[in-house]
């Protein structure tokens, strides 16, 4: 049976974003686990870190390494992962091993030695933008006809939902949320293209491995332009953490984004501030408090933006 020992941070996080649902769904987590293991014929190899899902190291009848992952079905969070991972087929992004939707399960590849891009940023921040380029570059295909993902103008439904919440400047500036609801909406009607996206690329979700140098990991799954992509990167790795140090390099890391995708520069510089309000509008979903450096770097790029 697979260890399923939960953080209280885990378990917050489950309760605060789910409520009640949330917390049957963790009272039920071990037999879950447990027949999960059984039906797929898994043993349990160790643990992970949590965050919004559980996961674990498992092993296939066959000795084989994988992942299984589990989160709450109502919410369709791993569907969503599930159907992007199966659209980039291996491309520069882990593969979906089995799924069970109805219980909120999916068997994954494991991608080993499993280092993140996180790791070149210290020594070298333009080599781990290079490997982001290159990743996007290998996981954007067209997105097939019917493809069960939600489109990206659909997020726009959270900056509504904030301004509807907080009339004034407290806990975001509403000004800064208006400019980028405005210009999300702008971005999306003059789409360069309509792809399956990541949706939340970022160097702790680029993984080095064997089959591939790198492969990504936890999309979020979602359709829509192509530069939505670049966004989610330009204030991590590790958004929560003091100092400013990546925002400094935010600047040289745009215009790498551009040259290395082909993509405009004041493209890439209003998908950066649109994804930095939109990460602190998610943030205020929950309890009313921001990250702090997403923030910031919206702040930074507000007199850069066209």
């Amino acid at each position: 049976m697979a260890d399923i020992t939960l953080t209280p941070g885990f378990r917050r996080t489950v309760e605060q974003t789910w409520g009640d649902t949330g917390r049957a769904w963790l009272a039920g987590l071990p037999g879950l686990a447990a027949g999960l293991m059984a039906d797929w014929e898994l043993s349990p190899a160790g643990p992970l870190p949590l965050s919004m899902n559980w996961v674990g190291r498992v092993r296939r009848a066959d000795g084989t390494p994988a992942v299984l992952k589990l989160g709450v079905p109502e919410s369709g969070h791993l569907a969503d992962e599930a159907t992007a991972l199966e659209c980039f087929a291996g491309r520069a992004a882990i593969t979906v091993l089995a799924r069970d939707d109805a219980r909120g399960a999916l068997l994954l590849e494991e991608a080993r030695p499993g280092t993140p891009a996180t790791s070149l940023t210290p020594r070298d921040d333009a080599a781990a933008t290079s490997v982001l380029i290159e990743v996007i570059a290998r996981l954007h295909r067209p997105a097939p006809d019917g493809v069960a993902l939600p489109e990206l103008s659909g997020r726009i439904r959270s900056f509504r939902g904030h301004l509807r919440r907080f009339p004034g400047d407290d806990p975001l500036p509403r000004h800064l949320v208006e400019r980028a609801a405005g210009l999300f909406e702008e971005l999306c009607a003059t789409a360069t293209g309509r792809v399956v996206l990541h949706g939340d690329l970022h160097h702790d979700n680029v993984l080095a491995a064997e089959r591939e140098p790198w492969l990504a990991i936890d999309p979020h799954g979602v359709v829509g332009d192509p530069g939505y992509e670049v966004g989610a990167m330009l204030y991590n790795p590790d958004p929560h953490a003091p100092g400013d140090a990546v925002l400094d390099a935010a600047e040289a890391r745009i215009e790498q984004l551009a040259d290395g995708l082909g993509m405009p520069r004041e493209r890439v510089v209003a998908w950066g501030f649109v994804q930095a309000v939109l990460s602190e509008v998610w943030s205020c979903e929950g309890d009313g408090m921001v990250s702090g450096r997403p923030l910031r770097l919206a702040h930074r790029l507000l007199p850069l933006l066209p």
